[in-house]
């Protein structure tokens, strides 16, 4: 494989070690692009929960990596603290203390299914340390295990998803759903890139994403350092696009994948999705099998965030509603199955009908 292909520009969340006693989780800042590019490195578990809570890193794959690493940086930190005070800490405590942390990481948000996948991940590897040393080891080594099965996943669902990509193709996405969602070159983003990569040439056309701006801010800024020919549209002109006839495929990307196939994904997605299938325009998921809650029958059953109504009222703290209005402020939405032509993980491209074929795919890491 060409390691200039399989890797992004842009770097995302990562683990930082200076042994023996100072561990760190690096993040990019996403709150502040594309004006800012400023590095956080974060030193405890609160500072990880807040990061992602407040969309300093965001995406359903980083999350899970990000909450991952929070978890291990957790636990090296606690083991550290009682090192350097000479006070002893029991297995026992620091599987409690792993425990803990992993509740206060699910509930930063609700919505993202790989949130709970990784923390259950790295739950389970408490169960096969026989000291508190060990278990630290362990835990670094599962999460920076998942952030590189992440970046493959990435990798191969760029490959299945270009063979949908026809050169001069002009295609639509929604949110940010490319690196910086991920810790390798996306999801929905990952067939774009790769299709250009491979000599393609492509226009893309960028929802803005309100409320606060995913695709104008980072999806047009990732696009822009990769290369790639965009547009920048708002919301409400994706039907007018499609109507013209230019658009060959939707590209999105989705925070929880159910039994049946229906997918919760940035709110937005859902009346792209209507459009899509009225202007006959393929729409297709792409998403790691960590994505897929095969436990929920149905999207009737996934829970939504609901966020701060100043992300509705305001632009970057300027006021742009009358104070005191009342405001809704769903961050997801749920696109019924009937209206997505496939999608694509990292183990293939799954068509209907997705409760059989989903259930028939082996999801588990």
């Amino acid at each position: 494989m060409n390691d200039n292909l399989f890797h992004s520009q842009v770097r995302t969340v990562w683990w930082e070690e200076d042994p023996p006693d100072r561990v760190q989780v690096g993040i990019l800042d996403q709150s502040l692009l594309p004006q800012q590019i400023v590095t956080l490195h974060l030193q405890h578990e609160q500072q990880v929960a807040e990061a992602i809570a407040s969309l300093r890193v965001r995406g359903a794959p980083a999350i899970g990596v990000t909450a991952a690493f929070g978890i291990a940086l957790a636990a090296a930190r606690l083991l550290a603290e009682r090192q350097a005070s000479q006070q002893e800490l029991t297995l026992a405590e620091l599987n409690e203390h792993v425990y803990e942390v992993a509740q206060l990481l699910c509930r930063t948000r609700p919505t993202a299914v790989n949130l709970f996948w990784a923390t259950e991940r790295m739950q389970r590897v408490c169960l096969e340390a026989r000291s508190t040393r060990q278990l630290v080891t362990l835990l670094k080594e599962e999460a920076q295990a998942i952030a590189a099965e992440d970046a493959q996943a990435c990798w191969q669902m760029g490959v299945y998803g270009a063979e949908l990509i026809a050169d001069g193709d002009t295609l639509l996405t929604h949110c940010n759903a490319g690196a910086l969602a991920t810790t390798g070159i996306g999801t929905a983003l990952a067939p774009i890139y790769v299709a250009a990569r491979s000599g393609k040439h492509l226009h893309v056309l960028v929802d803005e994403t309100r409320p606060i701006l995913q695709g104008a801010r980072l999806t047009a800024w990732e696009l822009q350092q990769e290369g790639v020919p965009l547009t920048l549209i708002t919301d409400n002109m994706a039907g007018h696009f499609m109507r013209q006839g230019d658009i060959r495929a939707i590209f999105v990307g989705a925070d929880r994948i159910t039994a049946n196939g229906d997918v919760a994904n940035k709110i937005g997605t859902y009346s792209l999705a209507v459009l899509a299938h009225a202007h006959q325009i393929p729409l297709y998921v792409v998403a790691p099998c960590s994505t897929i809650d095969l436990s929920l029958p149905s999207g009737d059953q996934i829970p939504i965030e609901q966020r701060r109504s100043e992300e509705v009222t305001t632009l970057y703290g300027t006021p742009i509603a009358p104070a005191g209005v009342t405001v809704a402020n769903p961050a997801f939405d749920v696109t019924p199955h009937p209206y997505i032509a496939a999608i694509i993980t990292e183990k293939g491209i799954v068509r209907p009908p997705y409760r059989e074929n989903l259930r028939g795919m082996n999801t588990e890491h």
